[in-house]
């Protein structure tokens, strides 16, 4: 999700100022994606820039709204009608730590594979106790969908253990003798 959405969506409710936007974006995501007010402000700078936003003139506490216009509503609405391509997601770091670890040598990937799955099922276990405290839809939903990717990542891990027992790795030119190799790929013997 890109923060410029998100705040053209807040602002979609209405006149809001920086630190609004940034509570409000956190309460509607249970705070998944933490912002600090550095990020809300260069965010509404670019939209401001961009024709998106309108800053209004500031209130007596200094505070300066921001409103969306015609042009950030349109933005909006292409936003909301276009899935998110699988391409368009940050790339999956455990996946690369795993497949790096495979090819490190004396790294125990067992070990990395449990360790991930510990704190996979702890993280599982708390989104469950946090769904239970009967949280608003809006937060319920970004919990089933952390809950769904927990499970999801439990199951891959279960996936690679298993593919870790049947794994075979390459013979390296040092490991075999050359013609001891060359004898293994044509199945001759000397």
């Amino acid at each position: 999700m890109s923060i410029r959405h998100g705040l053209l969506a807040l602002l979609e409710r209405g006149q809001m100022y920086g630190y609004q936007l940034r509570t409000s974006f956190e309460t509607e995501t249970g705070a998944t994606w933490p912002l600090n007010i550095g990020q809300v402000y260069s965010t509404l700078t670019r939209l401001e820039r961009d024709g998106l936003v309108r800053a209004l003139p500031e209130h007596d506490g200094g505070q300066r709204p921001y409103e969306i216009t015609d042009a950030g509503r349109a933005e909006l609405a292409i936003w909301f009608a276009t899935p998110i391509a699988h391409a368009d997601r940050p790339r999956d770091e455990l996946a690369i730590k795993l497949a790096l670890a495979i090819t490190t040598p004396g790294v125990d990937v067992a070990s990395v594979v449990q360790t991930q799955r510990s704190s996979t099922m702890r993280t599982l276990q708390q989104y469950t106790r946090l769904k239970k405290d009967g949280a608003e839809l809006p937060w319920r939903l970004v919990l089933d969908s952390l809950i769904f990717q927990a499970e999801a990542e439990l199951r891959w891990l279960d996936h690679c253990e298993a593919s870790l027992v049947r794994y075979v790795p390459p013979a390296t030119a040092g490991d075999v003798p050359a013609a001891q190799a060359a004898d293994e790929i044509t199945g001759s013997k000397r």
